[in-house]
């Protein structure tokens, strides 16, 4: 695994860029489907439909940004998310939910907070 850097603003732009491109997203996503063992460069080829050359530039994109590590195996390159990182990510991005003005909180028309931002959410609403 990867050293992990502290993210900053420009850090999560970043990452939240390279994931901007749907072909990386979508191949973000079944790696992160695939879990820790990650999959070879041939079964992603092959699950995505991708040209060998595409995929290569995507992957490259995502292993820049932090977000893919790639092992080589013998003759095999595997690639997996980097896990640490992925949710590095998602910490920096839900840091500081429920901390705005009142306004900004959880209402029956603004429902978004992620429960394990803020904790007081795991109680049951009505309608639950």
């Amino acid at each position: 695994m990867a050293t992990t850097i502290p993210l900053n603003e420009d850090i999560a732009a970043a990452s939240l860029g390279a994931l901007g491109n749907p072909t990386r997203l979508r191949l973000y996503r079944l790696l992160v489907r695939a879990g820790q063992p990650g999959l070879p460069v041939g079964t992603l080829i092959r699950m995505l439909g991708t040209p060998a050359s595409t995929l290569a530039h995507h992957l490259a994109c995502l292993t820049r940004a932090g977000l893919v590590e790639q092992e080589q195996r013998g003759r095999e390159v595997r690639s997996r998310p980097d896990f640490a990182v992925m949710n590095q990510l998602m910490d920096f991005l839900t840091a500081e939910c429920c901390t705005g003005a009142p306004s900004a909180q959880t209402t029956e028309e603004n429902d978004c907070v992620p429960t394990a931002a803020c904790p007081e959410r795991d109680e049951p609403r009505e309608g639950d």
